[in-house]
């Protein structure tokens, strides 16, 4: 039986994260007259029609214009509004940077930067419409919690959580389903690693949309070659769970990352440069979007021709392993 079909019968599907984020946000505001969502031409792509409809009070509409989306956001959260902007990772948090950098975090005003369709979620429209630099940019940027949920659960809580957050906040959601990664002992908060699979030979540590490919790898490196594989769910980027890494450091069993973001500034080199300024011994190997533009196709293909799949991350795990 292929891979996918063989995980797949071990897990509960559940929805879109940026579904559970929209219908997470429309129970907010049912609640809180403060909620507050503002949107680029996106209330569509980002679900949030209904929401709309509900409380036309409580959304503004800026059209295509990112750098007004932040700056709108911004003024609302320091008038006491709980602001989440909505927009396509690809172009909130390459366009609005400047306003990212200064009228949210450097002006410390609680905005929940909302990025939808992440990563290489738009397949064929081509780089331009990738968001494969988002981690490293706004990791450059003070004052900024940076979140990427796995699944369903951990998206209903990083809304929760974001919602309080008397800090800025960045929010990474794709459009693809993705399964309950795990029912056991549930628990999350930013900065605090959830760990969705258990294992002592290698470590792989994931966010977002990976995390599922990786447990995938971790089920079937047990089924094929008896190697118990830990697969972590690291969902805040920034600010790290250096607790979880001086864990794993100490007992200098090998590591993958995985991401859906350039293998430059992202997760892999997040968790490299903690490790190893701190002395770190462990092999250690960093999967992503390689420095090049990427190719064209669809989500799946393109994470495919770059090995971040289930049996890509198999064959990095055999081989780090001999």
């Amino acid at each position: 039986m292929e891979l996918d079909k063989l995980a797949e019968m071990d897990l509960r599907m559940g929805k879109a994260n940026q579904e559970i984020f929209a219908e997470t946000l429309e129970k907010l505001a049912a609640k809180d007259r403060d909620i507050v969502a503002v949107t680029s031409d996106s209330r569509g792509s980002g679900k949030l029609v209904p929401f709309g409809q509900k409380f036309p009070q409580q959304i503004v509409e800026v059209g295509i214009a990112e750098q007004n989306l932040v700056g709108v956001a911004a003024g609302l959260a320091s008038a006491g509004k709980k602001a989440f902007a909505v927009s396509p990772a690809c172009f909130l948090t390459a366009r609005a940077l400047e306003q990212i950098k200064n009228d949210v975090a450097y002006s410390d005003n609680p905005v929940k930067l909302v990025g939808i369709s992440a990563g290489v979620s738009y397949g064929a429209l081509g780089t331009t419409h990738h968001s494969l630099h988002d981690f490293a940019a706004l990791r450059a940027i003070n004052n900024l919690i940076i979140v990427a949920p796995a699944d369903n659960f951990e998206t209903e809580q990083a809304v929760l959580l974001a919602s309080q957050s008397s800090s800025p906040v960045y929010l990474r959601f794709g459009k693809k389903a993705m399964p309950f990664l795990s029912e056991e002992n549930q628990k999350f908060e930013f900065g605090k690693a959830r760990i969705v699979r258990e294992g002592s030979d290698l470590t792989i540590i994931a966010n977002g949309e990976t995390v599922y490919p990786a447990w995938k790898a971790a089920k079937a490196l047990d089924e094929r070659h008896g190697i118990s594989a830990k697969v972590v769910s690291m969902h805040t980027i920034k600010p790290l769970d250096t607790q979880l890494l001086d864990g794993l450091a100490a007992k200098r069993k090998p590591i993958i990352t995985v991401e859906e973001h350039m293998v430059n500034g992202g997760l892999g080199e997040a968790c490299a440069s903690y490790l190893f300024q701190k002395g770190a011994r462990n092999r250690f190997q960093i999967m992503g979007i390689p420095d090049e533009y990427t190719v064209t196709g669809s989500q799946m293909e393109i994470l495919g021709h770059y090995g971040i799949s289930p049996e890509g991350i198999l064959a990095r795990a055999e081989q780090l392993l001999k």
